[in-house]
């Protein structure tokens, strides 16, 4: 039987959505929804990852395992790594990253990208991806689009609409062909072994241009692997519109 561990990074510092990990849902904060609902996965443990001491007595109240992490890493990947050494994991075990703002995520959808990984030997890390079929989507910047290869690997993500289709954007307006564009949905599963590696790259010059972590990633030849997700993932609460949006489709 796979065994995977999910971390919930949780920041409480937003720029945009002061202290959202403990923002209310349906009267519970956030980060316990989340964990709530990685608890509903196949996961051996769940463990939130925070700085603040806030965020640690909630989860702890709630009933969660939590650790306190550093707060000057620069980046999620690198507070995953922080966990995994705390917690001792082999370079073998497997991580998914759960984001701290994916109240509504569901759990079969975490344990497909643990799934895919272990199934893929060849690849470092897994994500998952759903199709875009509205152009307004697609030319949006914080939704990031990936390109997969025909055995399930990324080409490339970026915050520009790829594949750039030469007639379909000759025009401003009008449907777009089905099944050609992918939006990519943040949730990883990594080995403890590439989180040792990732920590000690430089930020490569893609990363740092589209401002993607997993960039750096590719950048050093780390295969990703990308699945269509077996169930839709809601979109995650960045803004204050966001979270009202979440909070009326749990009502």
């Amino acid at each position: 039987m796979m065994s995977f561990t999910v971390v919930i990074p949780a920041r409480y510092a937003s720029t945009r959505l002061p202290g959202k990990p403990l923002v209310d849902i349906g009267g519970l904060p956030m980060v316990v929804r989340v964990m709530q609902r990685a608890w509903q996965s196949g996961a051996t443990s769940v463990c939130v990852a925070t700085d603040d001491v806030r965020v640690y007595e909630v989860v702890r109240e709630h009933g969660g395992e939590v650790l306190m992490t550093r707060a000057d890493h620069v980046s999620g990947t690198d507070r995953l790594q922080e966990v995994a050494a705390q917690l001792g994991l082999d370079d073998d075990h497997i991580i998914v990253n759960v984001q701290g703002d994916e109240p509504l995520i569901p759990a079969l959808v975490i344990d497909q990208v643990a799934s895919n990984l272990a199934e893929n030997r060849d690849c470092g890390v897994a994500t998952l991806c759903e199709p875009i079929t509205c152009r307004k989507d697609l030319f949006n910047p914080n939704m990031v689009k990936v390109v997969a290869n025909q055995q399930g690997q990324a080409l490339y993500f970026s915050r520009a609409p790829i594949p750039w289709h030469r007639d379909a954007f000759a025009h401003s307006e009008g449907e777009l062909p089905a099944g050609q564009w992918w939006r990519h949905i943040g949730i990883y599963a990594y080995r403890v072994g590439f989180l040792k590696q990732f920590v000690n790259w430089p930020p490569a010059l893609l990363e740092l241009t589209e401002s993607l972590e997993q960039l750096r990633a590719m950048a050093n030849g780390v295969a990703i692997h990308v699945a269509l997700a077996c169930e839709k993932v809601p979109a995650g609460v960045d803004t204050a519109e966001d979270l009202e949006h979440v909070r009326g489709l749990l009502k």
